[in-house]
């Protein structure tokens, strides 16, 4: 298979480490992976703006960019989620993208890692991922239980993974929610946290960085010790920076 890795823009500047976790956690499971030098962001912040006409460029550019590959895979719920709606849902016979934990779970059928990671982790279930792409159960629906992140993370040797009292609740972050609602947003995300705390958490983790991007805005503004991580930074067993 040929697969093609996006990385969201926000990762590559503030969160390199992420991105490159992806990529080896990728290798590890024997998929020869490119990263097309010539990718930007893929335009979901205008459209979530309601000015999706102004992200066409970048739409353009990404089906450009990976319309040779089988497969795209983005550590990133929303980024998948947009670009599986808006830029390659009517591209017939192009690339099916999937969010990384997604890939693992529903493609490569990943069964086992070769991780450790003995620190107490809570995991923070981003809206996108969870009600749009699928990865877990809402807990408004009355379906089975599944959670491919969580999945994923019960074969890291030596986790702690705690229960959440609100396991699906949203941090508030929203995107352009976040600067345009930002009293709720920060309330939201304070109420998330607290939920963390009060489990002891010593990590929180996600798919989606742009959320656990808000709660660390959070937790350091606050002085706080707890520390978040990428899911694919855990799944290889990186530790916590200091």
């Amino acid at each position: 298979m040929k697969v093609g890795l996006f990385i969201p823009c926000y990762v590559e500047q503030f969160y390199p480490n992420a991105a490159i976790a992806s990529l080896q956690l990728l290798e590890k499971a024997g998929v020869t992976v490119e990263y097309p030098l010539e990718q930007t962001c893929c335009g979901q912040p205008m459209a979530n703006s309601g000015y999706q006409q102004y992200g066409e460029g970048a739409a353009q550019l990404f089906r450009k960019n990976f319309e040779a590959y089988d497969y795209v895979v983005c550590p990133s719920g929303s980024c998948t989620l947009h670009a599986k709606e808006h830029i390659l849902s009517d591209q017939e016979g192009g690339p099916k993208i999937y969010e990384l934990c997604e890939f693992l779970t529903d493609v490569l059928q990943v069964k086992t890692l070769d991780a450790s990671f003995p620190f107490r982790v809570g995991l923070h279930a981003s809206c996108h991922g969870l009600r749009g792409l699928h990865l877990a159960k809402p807990s408004e629906l009355m379906i089975p239980e599944f959670n491919k992140p969580l999945g994923l993370l019960e074969m890291v040797k030596d986790i702690d993974l705690v229960q959440l009292t609100r396991k699906d609740e949203c941090c508030g972050f929203g995107g352009t929610f976040a600067v345009f609602e930002e009293a709720v947003s920060v309330d939201m995300g304070r109420d998330r946290i607290k939920d963390h705390e009060q489990q002891g958490v010593q990590v929180i983790t996600g798919a989606d960085m742009s959320c656990l991007m808000h709660l660390e805005g959070l937790l350091r503004r606050e002085k706080k010790t707890i520390k978040v991580m990428h899911i694919a930074e855990i799944l290889n067993g990186h530790t916590p920076e200091n």
